[in-house]
């Protein structure tokens, strides 16, 4: 019993996993991200295995939400980095930044770039940059003090071949 169980979830993956995450694929418009979502469609499943009628239209359902969750999520760290860069422009140039560092701040990747940005440059707590970005309070630290790192060895660098 256990077998054939096992073995109808390995066929149903390998007959609807690669449309599904190419259909993911078209709605987030990215491969890994895409794949995150069809997998985790398809983990959801196995958990309900025994009580899904339809597993095909489960899949669907739950990647469609899935994929929702994605939207707001990139929504809400969009409107975040507005505010963030609407709050910092309309500072009095005395608290402006160094330009050389606001460019390194720019060119750290997204991931990194958002919690610098509404942490350091809008001045919000930990708290609410995890909130706005939907990511855990860890990470956000986690990421600010990789962003940091980079951020120190950067200008460890320039100061280094400064004549």
């Amino acid at each position: 019993m256990k077998r054939s169980r096992e073995k109808a979830a390995s066929e149903l993956f390998a007959a609807l996993y690669p449309r599904l995450a190419g259909w993911c694929r078209r709605l987030v418009d990215d491969d890994e991200t895409a794949h995150e979502i069809a997998s985790e469609a398809f983990t959801r499943l196995w958990a309900r295995w025994t009580s899904v009628a339809e597993p095909r239209g489960f899949l669907y359902v739950t990647a469609a939400n899935l994929v929702r969750d994605h939207w707001r999520k990139l929504e809400r760290e969009r409107r975040a980095v507005h505010r963030a860069t609407v709050e910092a422009a309309a500072r009095p140039p005395v608290e402006q930044a160094d330009p050389s560092v606001r460019l390194l701040v720019q060119s750290l990747p997204e991931r990194l770039r958002v919690p610098i940005l509404l942490h350091y440059y809008a001045d919000m707590p930990i708290r609410e940059v995890s909130v706005l970005t939907g990511r855990k309070e860890g990470t956000i630290k986690a990421d600010l003090h990789a962003a940091r790192e980079l951020l120190r060895a950067h200008l460890r660098r320039s100061l280094d071949h400064t004549p």
